[in-house]
């Protein structure tokens, strides 16, 4: 798989394009981006062949949605084995309201994003779900008040 740093310009200013609307249209696309409809067709099909674009998708209004409340959260493991990584990352996997799940290196073993309604729900969640896995040793929440920047598409 390429690297941003492995694409030209032209295509970097396509992908900021597509990354701020997904929806656009090829014309306009062409036309932010200084190339003809075709060729910039040409190097949106190719970036998507390549595998650089993996998909599109809508963006949600995280309240309307039930998804209001935002957190990320620290966990650390109680063993280091292959089979407490795979087990906890199977649970992450099958519950709802974890939208994102990294394997990172530093003081805790993964970092989750979490969407839930509400605090109540996440309470639920923190208690019900992720307090049920085995392995778990710490869990530490970090609520996002307010988000200044957010380009996940």
């Amino acid at each position: 798989m390429q690297s941003m740093t492995d694409l030209d310009a032209t295509n970097r200013r396509i992908l900021r394009e597509l990354r701020r609307n997904g929806r656009i249209s090829n014309l306009d696309l062409a036309d932010r981006v200084g190339l003809s409809p075709s060729a910039c067709l040409r190097r949106v099909q190719d970036l998507e062949r390549r595998g650089v674009i993996r998909g599109y998708g809508a963006r949600l209004d995280p309240v309307l949605s039930g998804r209001g409340f935002v957190a990320y959260v620290a966990v650390g493991l109680s063993e280091h084995t292959k089979a407490a990584q795979l087990g906890f990352e199977a649970a992450m996997a099958s519950a709802d309201p974890v939208v994102e799940c990294h394997n990172i290196a530093g003081a805790f073993e993964y970092l989750l994003r979490v969407e839930t309604a509400d605090l109540a729900a996440y309470k639920a969640f923190h208690t019900d779900i992720l307090g049920t896995v085995p392995h778990v040793r710490s869990i530490t929440s970090y609520m996002v008040m307010e988000s200044s920047k957010d380009l996940r598409g």
